[in-house]
């Protein structure tokens, strides 16, 4: 894009982005919905955005219950590469106001033409609910690095997540940003395309813990989980660091000088499951709009 750039995300996410990897319109390290069409502001500047998502997606796993919501986003960058963001959750269906809210800073680099990258810090704080499945890992350090091979761009994530469960996570994401030659409505607007996969590998504790957790809620919620006396029962090392998920994303944005709207789906195949939640194939929907005051 000729204009905007939003730091970091998956994405999550597209995840996950990752944030993108996720959730929400600014690309945090995987919890938030990316809005994946990025470029750089290379000044001072504050974007703003709200979301809306079919379920929520974190770091290639999704809660037993399904999720739908809204999200409320900001970021602020300084023409330094420092930059401050921050997020907030809420789950349709529940009379919570606020499900989780997230803080978070970092610092962008550029190495070279080709290649750049953030480093960053992410608290999530969660209410008492504490619903999402991600309500296991409290803080997260996450590193992001870009390379552009001009026919497409390509990314390494690596994050370090610790609260109640310990996690690390490489989420590698190859996509291609087309942006149209031609206008919609005038000679300020165009589209843009940006298909991507990824693959997430890691370990997967936060899961284990989520279960634990949960064990009372999801049994009202007939949700029942393999045990140890079951035959059904599996038991897997969360601990060992595997694949996954694969994934195919394809947003459509529509720009402006100082906002986009965007439609993504994303296609996720879920792999190395453990028992607890029962992932299978599904498609996720996101609505995101995001202005940027500068």
């Amino acid at each position: 894009m000729k204009y905007l750039h939003i730091l970091l995300f998956l994405l999550i996410y597209n995840s996950i982005s990752v944030f993108g990897a996720g959730r929400g319109v600014l690309t945090m390290p995987y919890l938030t919905t990316v809005a994946d069409t990025d470029t750089l502001i290379r000044k001072q500047s504050i974007t703003a955005g709200v979301s809306y998502g079919s379920n929520v997606f974190f770091l290639g796993r999704t809660s037993p219950i399904k999720y739908p919501f809204v999200s409320t986003d900001f970021i602020y960058n300084t023409k330094f590469g420092l930059f401050a963001y921050g997020s907030a959750l809420k789950l349709l269906g529940y009379p919570t106001l606020v499900d989780e809210v997230d803080i978070g800073g970092g610092y962008y680099y550029r190495l070279s033409k080709k290649e750049t990258g953030t480093l960053s810090y992410t608290r999530f704080i969660f209410n008492k609910e504490e619903r999402v499945i991600e309500s296991a890992s409290a803080n997260d350090f996450n590193w992001k690095n870009d390379y552009d091979w001009k026919i497409a761009k390509s990314s390494v994530v690596l994050d370090y997540l610790f609260g109640k469960a310990s996690d690390f996570f490489v989420t590698i994401n190859t996509s291609k940003n087309i942006e149209t030659s031609w206008n919609v409505f005038d000679d300020k607007d165009y589209l843009t395309f940006n298909p991507g996969i990824s693959v997430i590998l890691g370990t997967q504790n936060f899961v284990e813990r989520y279960s634990l957790d949960h064990q009372d809620r999801l049994a009202a919620d007939n949700i029942i989980i393999a045990g140890p006396s079951d035959p059904d029962f599996k038991p897997y090392n969360n601990g060992r660091f595997n694949f996954l998920n694969y994934s195919f994303k394809l947003p459509i944005a529509y720009n402006r000088p100082h906002y986009t709207f965007e439609l993504s789906y994303k296609y996720s195949i879920p792999v190395n499951v453990e028992g607890a939640l029962k992932n299978r194939r599904e498609s996720f929907y996101n609505l995101t709009f995001y202005y940027v005051f500068y």
